[in-house]
């Protein structure tokens, strides 16, 4: 359901009585303004694993996108297919303090990107377009969870320490049906770019109104403050209450990146999902970066090549508006689709399905820059390998099996922003969180 109506979209994104602009407004968390007295006394304010916690932008594509056919890991073997295309040339990068080859987009990104970006070959074990929705609840692993889906786990996990007007993710891109999330078993709505800038950035919209609305609700709280907060209270209520001053920065900055918002495009995502994260609507944000999509029909891979470089630079403008912001080291990119490409000969102008490979990517400040697992032969095509969970290597004699390296994927995306790994399983009991790739 793609949301676009002013008043849903304000209720999606900040609660019932737009609790959520107050707590914009005023610095104080939603719990604190929900129930003020409660917060006082059970000390709800604090968070014990706020350290680790991160954002995350979390990209996904059903369409199963041929990532895995550019990145480094693919071009050991002289039979992978790679494009021809001159601005797809093998090019050496770094990643972890070791040499890679690579397709030519991938050496744009700023050495501090690579170093702390992972490379993922993993297996999601189908081929199907529909099953995206079971690849995002890790094809069963979260049944003890109530068959979440992995973005969800991350953000029930990272809620409560991040402070954030919802627990539930948003999706602001997704590309079909396929890619709407779920959370605790209901799909959440779908938020396009346009439609945040058209309800948050008119002239009379809520953002515009963050200054008397600070200061009514600062006032209803007045008494409790005065009269039933004791002097510690009162110093922590103070060190989070957002000045006049700070809440015209907020309101500016906020309009000043909307207003720039054309199109429901990757970029216009990518804004999107950071001023949501400086306004700590949702603890995960999930985009759609296109990267060659459905490309059984391309030929010389034009397609592949023209997405993967386009995909490249939105990733690069990502962490750059990031940088900018100021939120390097508190946001997390991560992506999984729901199958990678066929990558073996015979795929010059197209790429079928391939339910044994599928590229992840990771970038963030809990992790080491590395190059995670690897591919071999599997039938007339490539697969994951095994991966050894203390090095991340990939090759014979890896403890976690292809058909657990999802499972691994996502038990070390969850330890590395201090959520309970151990809430997964896995089909061959192999899968463990790969320690060599954190931080």
């Amino acid at each position: 359901m793609i949301v676009s109506r002013r008043s849903t979209l304000l209720t999606t994104l900040f609660g019932a009585g737009y609790v959520g602009l107050r707590a914009l407004a005023t610095g104080l968390p939603v719990s604190f303004l929900l129930n003020p007295r409660k917060a006082m006394a059970d000390g709800s304010m604090t968070c014990a694993n706020k350290s680790k916690a991160q954002y995350v932008i979390f990209q996904t594509s059903g369409s199963g996108d041929p990532i895995n056919a550019s990145v480094p890991g693919t071009y050991e073997d002289s039979k992978i297919v790679h494009s021809s295309d001159p601005t797809m040339a093998p090019t050496s990068i770094t990643v972890g303090g070791q040499t890679y080859q690579a397709a030519a987009p991938w050496a744009t990104l700023p050495a501090s990107v690579l170093a702390r970006m992972q490379f993922w070959h993993i297996m999601t074990d189908t081929p199907i377009h529909p099953k995206e929705p079971q690849v995002l609840q890790l094809m069963g692993a979260t049944q003890n969870e109530s068959n979440e889906m992995f973005p969800s786990l991350l953000a029930k996990a990272l809620a409560p320490c991040l402070g954030t007007i919802q627990q539930q993710p948003i999706c602001i891109g997704a590309a079909s049906p396929s890619e709407a999330l779920s959370f605790a078993g209901a799909v959440q709505p779908i938020v396009p770019p346009t439609a945040l800038k058209a309800t948050l950035a008119n002239p009379t919209g809520p953002l515009t109104t963050l200054q008397p609305l600070r200061d009514q609700t600062l006032d209803s709280l007045y008494d409790l403050y005065k009269n039933a907060a004791s002097p510690a209270q009162k110093a922590y209520i103070d060190s989070l209450v957002t000045s006049q001053q700070q809440v015209r920065n907020i309101k500016q900055s906020m309009l000043n990146a909307l207003t720039s918002i054309k199109d429901n495009s990757a970029d216009s995502q990518v804004l999107a999902a950071i001023t949501l994260i400086q306004m700590q609507v949702a603890p995960v944000i999930s985009i759609h970066i296109p990267f060659g999509g459905d490309n059984h029909r391309d030929v010389a891979l034009a397609t592949e090549t023209t997405q993967t470089v386009s995909g490249v630079a939105t990733i690069a403008s990502l962490m750059s508006q990031l940088q900018t912001a100021g939120l390097q080291d508190a946001v997390s990119f991560m992506s999984l689709n729901v199958f990678g490409r066929t990558i073996g000969p015979g795929n010059t102008d197209g790429r079928q399905h391939n339910q044994n490979h599928q590229a992840s990517l990771v970038i963030g400040s809990p992790f080491k820059g590395a190059v995670i697992g690897g591919v071999t032969p599997v039938g007339s095509d490539y697969g994951a390998t095994t991966i050894n969970s203390k090095t991340g290597a990939g090759g014979s004699g890896g403890d976690i099996q292809a058909v657990d390296t999802l499972s691994a994927f996502a038990m070390t995306m969850l330890s590395a922003v201090g959520a309970d790994p151990t809430v997964l399983t896995s089909p061959g009991n192999t899968a463990k969180v790969v320690t060599s790739a954190l931080v």
